[in-house]
């Protein structure tokens, strides 16, 4: 056996072992999605009785765990990103939830943790001894050779390329373990979503860079690029539509001028096609979400267009997309991100997209005020354009009288006449 395969080997051990590695109070960093090694966490609750006060810290989990609903005393769920797992437990104040800027969360976790191991998911390692973080990088990637890792080893976990690497010489120990990704499937889409993502298709160039967000109207205008021609993906997100568009030939990223003819994303999140795709493909790489979500690096791209979706818009183009008033329903994510680093590109464009109205066509989602206590997503200064099914108000640098023009004009028609006179009373509109 090599040197390599030796170290390998003296490493390997049984998921229960991680309890030896944990502080009696301390932090510990969980992958995101499908990143998350579910036996170590499961052996962590099952041994939780040996522990004080460990602090996990996570984004977007995909699974329901007694942890994250408060049940095991010692442990205590922190999250960066909500999901439908732990969104329940956040209102009850079972767990805490922490404001960032997607691409931020590596540095405010070095700063804010208390001598941190990470936890995460991985694919084999390979003959020189890497271990591949699979579907993901994020913030795990960003701690390699910085924090202590232990790994899980999942067969299902495909491996892949970019900076999402991790040495043998780097990591504490490994386990083992077989269990099925959990899969995203694509939304069903309405008429309202397709409206909406025409509107925003045909105004996306050839050879211009994607970022696509999670939504049915994201993956709408994923698929109308079918006929584009070079387009590329630089992605905070990688789902199944991007592989669609490289598989039809859309996207070939030869125009790029950063990684090009590569697929970059720090997330693949979809069904078991997308992780077949990703599995063993060069074309693909998964880069910590400090560098692909920097608005400094996204600004590279000529071009660049970035599609996200919001709960809510005001008068002054600010977008709620992650609370109704006080109630969350997610974070910030990527959002503000990606809206920063496409109005800063050559020709780059930032669309924020919504229905005009809520599911029963009640209300409407252009208001004059945001709702009290509504976390400002995307902010009224680097917002560009707000489409609804009724038309795409372009924002950027257009005065506060002209911003509430035109979103009113993309507003359901039944509510346009209240929303004149709302603009009238605060002043916005004479």
């Amino acid at each position: 056996m090599t040197t390599i395969g030796s170290a390998i080997q003296v490493k390997r051990c049984a998921a229960e072992d991680v309890l030896a590695h944990l502080p009696l109070a301390g932090d510990a960093i969980v992958g995101l999605g499908n990143g998350e090694p579910k036996t170590v966490i499961d052996a962590i609750e099952a041994g939780a009785d040996r522990l004080e006060e460990v602090r996990l810290h996570q984004m977007l989990p995909l699974r329901d765990r007694p942890y994250i609903e408060g049940e095991i005393k010692g442990l205590r769920h922190v999250s960066w990103f909500l999901s439908p797992h732990d969104k329940a437990a956040f209102h009850r104040g079972d767990c805490d939830l922490v404001p960032n800027n997607f691409s931020e969360v590596p540095v405010l976790m070095r700063r804010t943790m208390r001598e941190p191991i990470v936890l995460a998911a991985a694919s084999a390692p390979d003959q020189h001894g890497y271990f591949s973080l699979g579907c993901h990088a994020e913030y795990v990637a960003a701690m390699v050779g910085e924090m202590p890792f232990f790994l899980e080893v999942n067969a299902r976990m495909p491996r892949t390329f970019g900076e999402n690497q991790i040495h043998v010489s780097q990591i504490l120990g490994w386990c083992e373990a077989d269990y099925p990704l959990v899969e995203l499937p694509q939304r069903p889409a309405r008429d309202t979503d397709r409206r909406i993502a025409e509107l925003v298709a045909e105004r996306i160039p050839d050879g211009a860079t994607i970022q696509a967000g999670i939504g049915a109207v994201p993956d709408q205008v994923l698929e109308l690029l079918a006929d584009h021609r070079d387009l590329g993906v630089h992605t905070e997100l990688l789902s199944d539509g991007f592989v669609d568009l490289v598989e039809k030939g859309a996207v070939t990223g030869t125009r790029k001028r950063t990684h090009r003819n590569k697929l970059i994303t720090t997330t693949a999140l979809g069904t078991r096609h997308l992780y077949d795709f990703v599995a063993d493909n060069p074309g693909v790489e998964f880069w910590p979400v400090n560098e692909t979500n920097d608005p400094s690096k996204v600004k590279l791209e000529p071009n660049f267009t970035a599609i996200n979706a919001t709960i809510e818009v005001d008068f002054l183009g600010q977008c709620a997309s992650e609370s109704l008033g006080s109630e969350y329903w997610s974070s910030s994510g990527g959002q503000p991100d990606f809206a920063r680093g496409a109005v800063l590109s050559e020709g780059g464009q930032a669309f924020i997209v919504l229905h005009s109205t809520t599911g029963d066509a009640a209300t409407s989602r252009i208001v004059p005020q945001l709702h009290s206590g509504a976390a400002v997503t995307t902010f009224k200064n680097i917002v560009d354009r707000i489409v609804t099914e009724y038309g795409v108000a372009e924002l950027r640098g257009s005065s506060i009288a002209e911003r509430t023009r035109r979103l009113i004009d993309v507003a359901h028609p039944k509510f346009r006449d209240a929303l004149h006179a709302s603009a009238r009373d605060c002043g916005y509109l004479s």
